[in-house]
């Protein structure tokens, strides 16, 4: 209701202010849409709200995008998960690569038999160029497996490091729950800072309009109109 309709209440005029009770009523008894019911909840502002450090005003909705802790929650808790499926493949790896260094030793060592096999044949029979052959390439052959060996060793040196390295990872993991943790005890805190013994919904409501407010000087809600109805009608 705005002052000009208030004055006309004061004033008499019961007709215009009929009028105004019947169109509030109406808009009582529409029911809302769902844009109202999403504006009303927050909703509106779920979809369009977007994080930011110029401390911009309204503060974001608290739904499950917004709530730091459940967040944070979210956070440690795959961290963990891909943090344990990494670690499965690392160790996957890491056996994978002993039994093929194993395999390779064996091959080294079949390499060094042929070579004394074939110096001693060369020696017996130094006529016969094939054992010469023969031995120079088992020679070479045990150089290249070597190589193969030293790969799979140093391969084996990262995938400890790397592990090593993934232990921070939980490290930090264990960061972020110190703070969920402190953040929990603070907001406890505040809880019990601020309970009060009186329930809300039991307590008084506030004051449509204080002295000093620029924005409700002229709003009456329904309960007013019907006060003023009532001590009018009993006034006549």
């Amino acid at each position: 209701m705005t002052q000009e309709e208030l004055d006309a209440l004061m004033s008499g005029d019961f007709d215009a202010v009929e009028d105004e009770v019947a169109e509030f009523d109406n808009l009582e008894d529409e029911e809302p849409t769902p844009e109202a019911v999403k504006e009303i909840n927050g909703q509106a502002a779920e979809s369009t709200y977007r994080a930011s450090s110029s401390g911009s005003w309204p503060p974001p909705p608290p739904d499950d995008d917004h709530k730091i802790v459940h967040q944070l929650d979210n956070v440690t808790k795959e961290s963990e998960e891909k943090a344990s499926e990494i670690f499965d493949i690392i160790d996957k790896i890491g056996n994978e690569l002993m039994e093929k260094e194993e395999a390779v030793n064996f091959c080294i060592e079949t390499f060094e038999n042929n070579v004394k096999l074939f110096t001693n044949l060369g020696e017996k029979f130094p006529h016969i160029q094939s054992f010469q052959s023969a031995k120079q390439q088992n020679e070479e052959a045990q150089e290249k497996i070597q190589e193969v060996l030293e790969v799979l060793q140093n391969s084996g040196n990262d995938l400890m490091n790397v592990m090593e390295i993934m232990q921070y990872q939980d490290i930090h993991r264990q960061k972020i729950e110190r703070v969920i943790n402190v953040m929990r005890a603070l907001s406890n805190y505040m809880n019990e800072l601020f309970a009060g013994k009186i329930d809300d919904e039991k307590r008084v409501s506030s004051a449509v309009h204080i002295h000093g407010d620029n924005s409700t000087e002229d709003v009456v809600n329904a309960d007013d109109i019907e006060a003023l109805l009532a001590q009018f009608g009993t006034n006549g």
